[in-house]
């Protein structure tokens, strides 16, 4: 818990706000001991618990353990000894995140008429490399045994440290924006700013003229304060960093479908080095087709609105 709140701290979030999002598990006045350290000496040292390692509460897990309760592998009171914490704390921290993703539904859905969706922008980053787009968490082969699985392709060559890039892409109803691709380095505001908001600002405008929304998602470095404050300045309306619910890839159009359909365009046998890569990425954005740019904006109306009947629920 304590680099989650250093690693929010960095990111221009205040103890009140970090307090809020952890859902209470930590209390305010030890975040602002934590981030007094952070400020005095660059860190917070982590002492080694007696005992097993434990796992680190961060949401990333949490949501990994609800998947866990949900698929009824493990019951909630294991899971909860497991991240040692409560169980009543697990379902708190889920709980929270529910109600903003049903904050999120029904703000768009009482503001935004499914024609004002069309004017959105809708952005998101992802890495490609050598070996291809490959999530095993998402990728699974069915088969009745370990032999049947490898032939059918279950078995994947990767390299120890594969070259990659980061690809931004923005998509509308009329099509999809031209591709940044950043080669090397980490992202930072500065280079966010520079090199992703303006080409936003123009292909948002080229498309969909002077009244649209930009929508980008909480990562790094989207709710810096510098970005935040670029996009309240020359954007005519964006998604602010309070609006977008936390962990919600199934809410974005990258995320549900345009990263899989760019992938499967791409011809990766004849990708061998990053300048081919690169290559390959700006050609495949090109081929994708108008119809399913399309349907992948229409289906963003259609996954709030489950969020809403559901509860708040991940939409599959």
């Amino acid at each position: 818990m304590q680099k989650v709140v250093k690693t929010k701290f960095e990111n221009g979030d205040g103890p009140t706000k970090i307090y809020r999002d952890l859902a209470g598990v930590v209390l305010l006045q030890t975040i602002k001991l934590w981030i007094k350290k952070v400020r005095n000496t660059g860190s917070i040292e982590l002492s080694s618990p007696p005992g097993r390692p434990r796992t680190a509460r961060t949401t990333a897990n949490i949501l990994k353990a609800k998947q866990r309760l949900d698929q009824k592998r493990v019951s909630t009171r294991r899971l909860a000894a497991e991240m040692n914490i409560s169980k009543s704390s697990i379902h708190r921290i889920l709980h929270v995140q529910k109600k903003k993703r049903v904050k999120f539904a029904n703000w768009v859905l009482n503001n935004y008429t499914k024609s004002d969706i069309t004017r959105w922008l809708f952005s998101d980053e992802k890495y490609f490399d050598l070996n291809g787009v490959y999530n095993n968490q998402n990728d699974r082969i069915w088969a009745i045994s370990r032999e049947e699985a490898d032939k059918r392709g279950a078995i994947y060559e990767t390299t120890k440290f594969p070259v990659k890039v980061m690809v931004w892409l923005g998509v509308c109803s009329e099509g999809l924006s031209v591709p940044v691709i950043f080669e090397g380095g980490s992202m930072d505001a500065q280079r966010y700013i520079d090199k992703v908001l303006s080409i936003a600002l123009e292909c948002g405008n080229e498309m969909l003229g002077e009244h649209w929304t930009y929508q980008q998602d909480g990562a790094r470095p989207h709710i810096h304060y510098r970005i935040q404050k670029c996009c309240i300045d020359h954007f005519p309306s964006f998604t602010s960093k309070d609006r977008w619910p936390p962990n919600s890839p199934d809410l974005c159009p990258f995320d549900y479908s345009l990263w899989n359909e760019l992938a499967k365009l791409m011809n990766w046998k004849k990708i061998t080095i990053k300048e081919l890569l690169i290559q390959e990425i700006k050609h495949s954005v090109k081929k994708i087709e108008k119809e399913k740019i399309l349907n992948s904006v229409n289906d963003f109306t259609k996954r709030l609105r489950i969020i809403k009947e559901t509860g708040g629920e991940y939409v599959r």
